[in-house]
């Protein structure tokens, strides 16, 4: 990646923010091969105090941890930025606490690189992350996507991903090349159409793993980042891909049904006001009949990305091979 420049960010900083000096510039985790940093910027007397700053700047040559450093995989980070501002500047704005999302405080992009200034979510009360999740913590996760997908039904996204989620069949033709088991890679374009051809269309995060959840230490509403490919769809990819981040083969069957249970009671709940109650249990049926789907979409991308990867596992294929069945 490219030498982080940290005076060059905090200066950048610095004048977005009114001319407010930046005190501190702590580095919170470097982007996805090498695409940047995130840091938390300590700023002078006047409010905010601190804010969180996504500092996008390209590399020159590419990496990838597992070697997908591809011109097409370059292109489709770009767009990722160019998505989230998107987000940011004109969906955002219409999510209430129920689908707390970071306040953009102010943005830059010059040149091929991106700079987002956000509201800290720590400073806000969100300062807790997971990757083993508590099932009220896991149920406060899928209350929060309940809700984004309740608030966005029927949206068309535009600026946004036309199909959202980071692994979408269009956007990965690499990856299904890769795939060694035929079955599934001719089967992969009809499983993109069952769910691309839903009726109830919503917009997804598109990248709703646990790690992606700010929660409030003592518990309640949580928070959600990192939208660099939201985008259209059926909410259940964002419902499927967030269970498989937080729960283990045994725990999915144990327990992946009563949790699809609190999503569902939490959509008819945020949805209520919008569809009737008709087309709500309309919804319902669909979503929880591709909620295989879902599971076996994301399966399709691990086989041919990392085919050894550790969500591969006995419920993945499971969920899967009755997807298959289905067609």
């Amino acid at each position: 990646m490219k030498r982080l420049d940290t005076h060059t960010t905090a200066a950048q900083i610095s004048s977005l923010m009114g001319g407010e000096p930046v005190r501190r510039l702590d580095l919170i985790q470097e982007l996805w091969s090498g695409y940047g940093a995130i840091y938390r910027a300590a700023l002078g007397s006047a409010e905010p105090r601190s804010v969180v700053v996504k500092s996008v700047a390209p590399p020159s040559r590419t990496q990838h941890p597992r070697g997908w450093n591809t011109d097409l995989s370059h292109r489709r980070k770009l767009r990722s930025y160019e998505v989230e501002r998107s987000w940011y500047l004109d969906y955002a704005p219409r999510c209430d606490d129920t689908a707390r999302v970071p306040a953009l405080l102010a943005e830059a992009c010059k040149d091929g690189e991106w700079l987002f200034v956000f509201e800290d979510l720590d400073a806000a009360g969100f300062s807790a992350r997971r990757h083993d999740a508590a099932p009220a913590e896991i149920r406060a996760c899928l209350s929060w996507l309940a809700s984004l997908h309740a608030t966005f039904l029927g949206a068309q996204p535009d600026g946004l991903w036309p199909v959202g989620t980071y692994w979408h069949l269009a956007t990965r033709p690499e990856e299904l090349e890769a795939i060694t088991d035929p079955q599934l890679r001719e089967a992969a374009p009809l499983i993109d159409a069952r769910l691309s051809g839903c009726t109830f269309k919503t917009l997804v995060h598109g990248d709703a793993k646990v790690a992606n959840f700010c929660l409030p230490p003592e518990g309640g509403p949580v928070a959600a980042v990192d939208f660099q490919y939201v985008g259209g769809g059926c909410g259940m990819k964002d419902v499927a891909y967030f269970l498989s981040s937080c729960l283990a083969p045994s725990d999915l069957d144990a327990q992946a049904a009563s949790y699809l249970d609190d999503y569902f009671e939490a959509l008819r709940a945020y949805a209520g006001t919008r569809l009737r109650a008709e087309a709500l249990a309309e919804l319902e049926a669909e979503w929880r009949a591709l909620y295989v789907f879902a599971w076996a979409d994301f399966y399709r991308f691990l086989a041919g990305w990392s085919p050894q990867h550790w969500k591969i596992d006995r419920y993945s294929r499971r969920l899967t091979m009755a997807a298959l069945a289905a067609l």
